[in-house]
């Protein structure tokens, strides 16, 4: 039986960003940022289209559903930690802030759900 790599999830992780990022360059967002750290929290994108702010992230499952189902309320929690962090260091907010979702799993299409949850940016 052959080992398994420790870095397999991550390098899974890291291309499942990638592809989520090019669907969304696809459907006319700008990404800001990959794998943003901040205040105990990462955020997997942050995109802009038009005048809206989008904090994205990005699930990969063997299922459209098991995606749907992995984002706990406690990640909701550290997405909005680190959102925060990011708005802090610009002047002027956008107009419409967004937390949303890139779901993929194998043989569909990436599904881009948007305004999962309502983020607590105070």
């Amino acid at each position: 039986m052959a080992a398994r790599n420790p870095q397999t999830p991550y390098i899974f992780g890291i291309e499942a960003e990638w592809l989520a990022a090019v669907y969304l360059r696809a459907k006319g967002y700008r990404i800001l940022a990959t794998r943003f750290r901040a205040a105990g929290g990462e955020i997997d994108l942050v995109a802009k289209r038009w005048n809206t702010l989008v904090f994205v992230e990005v699930k990969a499952r063997r299922t459209m559903d098991s995606a749907r189902t992995s984002i706990s309320a406690d990640k909701h929690r550290r997405v909005a930690q680190a959102a925060r962090a990011f708005l802090a260091r610009f002047p002027a907010l956008p107009e419409t802030i967004r937390y949303d979702a890139v779901f993929l799993c194998p043989n569909q299409w990436p599904k881009h759900e948007q305004a999962i949850a309502e983020l607590d940016l105070n």
